[in-house]
């Protein structure tokens, strides 16, 4: 079977339409990839996810509360400030999508792997952060509410 050729028309119009998205609540509604229900593959699907200007304005917010330049705090101290914002973000835009935050999860571990690299001398270099770390996650695990879908960090030099 033979399909006729696309006319001149057929090609501008299919460029009009082709990346149809939109933004409603902070989230984007975009074609992105979903599993099948059994796993083995994806599709493409029109599904939401945390919007780009949302994202920023996460980042600036983590941006602003300066992190690793607080070295009057613990460990302890910095969690109980953090985890009800990240876990509100968590709740709202993590109902669809969540690995479209996970690259906002993996820079606040950065955060504070750096808060730690400054504040103990023993930890400025990264094979000892790494270890710190590491160390960390086997014995609080449930420090940080980001920590149960994030805890890598970005290596920092």
């Amino acid at each position: 079977m033979r399909f006729p050729r696309a006319t001149r028309q057929d090609r501008n119009r299919r460029g009009e339409c082709e990346n149809t998205s939109f933004t409603f609540l902070g989230y984007t509604f975009r074609v992105r990839q979903a599993p099948t229900r059994d796993g083995t593959s994806a599709f493409n699907a029109f599904l939401p996810a945390v919007s780009r200007d949302a994202l920023k304005k996460m980042g600036d917010t983590i941006r602003d509360w300066r992190i690793h330049l607080r070295n009057t705090t613990d460990l302890a101290e910095l969690a109980g400030w953090i985890n009800p914002i990240v876990r509100g973000w968590m709740t709202y835009y993590g109902k669809f999508y969540r690995t479209a935050l996970y690259p906002l999860l993996r820079r606040i571990n950065t955060y504070l792997v750096r808060w730690a690299r400054r504040k103990f001398k023993r930890l400025r270099s990264f094979k000892r952060a790494l270890r710190w770390w590491n160390g960390l996650l086997k014995r609080q695990p449930r420090l940080f509410a980001h920590w149960a879908w994030m805890t890598e960090f970005e290596r920092i030099r």
